[in-house]
């Protein structure tokens, strides 16, 4: 296990040496002088301190670059950024995501990449296998160097655990099926308990006065393809989201896998051991687990550093279930950073863009032990940094070794996909229209590809 002070030999050794490189880097960009100041975005506070000291590594290798970092709620980010474009004000580069970067890609927002990743020799091999790849459009162009990874665990209350009578062994081997919910369900009902006291699997427990749920509930996932909410369910029952990733032109919510594995889900809500859509509206999953009224909740690997800071929880980070085909699954995200087309800097752009996509800032980014770097030796990095500060991520990290993810779909008309499936999904995990209605959700989906 490597400890802080050897990250940080690693982190200042790799930043010397990009530092070498960079002085003598073709960048592809046109020919202006790579200098002045590049505004940077990204919408993870969690994160901003591991970006702010690569900025300052970035400064020093680069005296003529200056790096300004601006910090923005995921909620306001897409937005400020979609206004920034059409009123050309928009960050020079910007952290970018798989769900929206087909909107920029169609309104021609972003810079290729391809020149600067040849010039400059860029290895692509050194990111987790895949992740270089999305971000690869259908002609064949770059639009991003990949930055982190997720995947998708449970995080429990080990004490509520216990005190249900259930071992770390059990949690960590939960099974799943779209008709009776397998030991998964026996567990959340097990650890849902009423006012009372009175456990989900006793007589007499009262759905309606529930006082910690078994499992938390964040949102329908109709907006993210059920990212952290069910789609690791629904991909051991062998449904795909769209008829090929990425770039998919066919939707599939009309297979009636995915709508029994959504029956099910939104079942748990109705017996009272996940708690009701409509009482979710302004509230945080992740503080209500930290309030105690949650046992469970499945989230992204992301969220570790939310999750495992809350005093008095003792955490445990299990497995997603295995399911009908016998093995885990998770979605698999990769973040990316990408250039504005209208930058006015684009030869500093690309030098930080590069340097974002390197071991000198990655291996930095690993060393805070918040998210798992794209490049391979910085995500091991990342694990045993977290390792260090006694959190067991191999729950996350087990995904990507055993190659159970499957990727986020990426197609065109993202925004008007997911208009149509949020208030879908919504409305069956309300208890409002049974699964069997996202038939015709799917259909009106299927409309916007012809």
């Amino acid at each position: 296990m490597m400890n802080k002070k050897a990250f940080g030999a690693v982190a200042v050794a790799a930043a010397a040496a990009l530092a070498l490189s960079a002085c003598g880097s073709g960048s592809g960009g046109g020919g202006e002088a790579a200098k002045g100041e590049i505004n940077y975005w990204l919408w993870d506070a969690n994160q901003l301190p591991a970006y702010q000291q690569c900025a300052t590594d970035f400064h020093k290798a680069n005296p003529d670059i200056t790096v300004k970092i601006t910090q923005t709620g995921w909620d306001d980010y897409w937005g400020k950024i979609t206004n920034g474009m059409a009123s050309g004000t928009a960050p020079d580069v910007f952290t970018n995501h798989l769900a929206k970067y087909p909107e920029f890609l169609k309104t021609k927002q972003l810079v290729a990449l391809d020149d600067a990743v040849a010039n400059d020799k860029v290895d692509l091999s050194q990111y987790n296998e895949g992740l270089a790849d999305l971000w690869v459009d259908q002609d064949g162009k770059r639009y991003g160097l990949p930055k982190d990874w997720d995947t998708v665990s449970l995080f429990y209350n080990k004490k509520m655990a216990a005190d249900a009578g259930l071992s770390p062994e059990q949690m960590g081997s939960l099974t799943w099926n779209p008709q009776d919910g397998g030991t998964y369900e026996k567990a959340i009902a097990r650890l849902s308990v009423d006012k009372s006291g009175k456990r989900g699997d006793e007589p007499g427990f009262d759905k309606n006065n529930v006082a910690v749920y078994g499992l938390g509930l964040e949102s329908s996932g109709g907006e993210n393809a059920g990212q952290t909410q069910w789609s690791f369910l629904s991909a051991t029952t062998g449904w795909t989201t769209t008829d090929k990733n990425p770039w998919g032109t066919h939707y599939n919510y009309d297979d009636k896998r995915v709508q029994d594995t959504i029956a099910w889900w939104s079942s748990l809500a109705d017996k009272g051991y996940m708690p009701k859509l409509e009482t979710t509206v302004g509230a945080n999953v992740a503080d209500n687990f930290g309030a105690g009224k949650a046992a469970i909740n499945s989230s992204g690997s992301w969220m570790i550093g939310q999750y495992s800071g809350y005093k008095g929880i003792d955490l445990g980070i299990a497995p997603t279930p295995k399911g009908p085909d016998g093995k885990n699954a998770s979605m698999f995200n990769g973040l990316a950073d990408s250039i504005w087309a209208g930058t006015k800097k684009k030869d500093a752009a690309i030098k930080w863009v590069e340097y974002l996509g390197s071991t000198a800032c990655q291996d930095v980014v690993a060393s805070k032990a918040v998210v798992f770097p794209a490049i391979k030796t910085s995500s091991d990095k990342a694990a045993a940094a977290f390792k260090a500060k006694g959190i067991d991520v191999s729950a996350f990290t087990q995904h990507v070794k055993n190659k159970t993810t499957f990727m986020l779909p990426i197609t065109d008309n993202a925004a008007k996909v997911a208009g149509i499936l949020k208030p879908a999904m919504d409305g069956v995990v309300a208890g409002k229209t049974p699964a069997s209605s996202l038939t015709s959700a799917n259909e009106q989906v299927n409309d916007l590809f012809k």
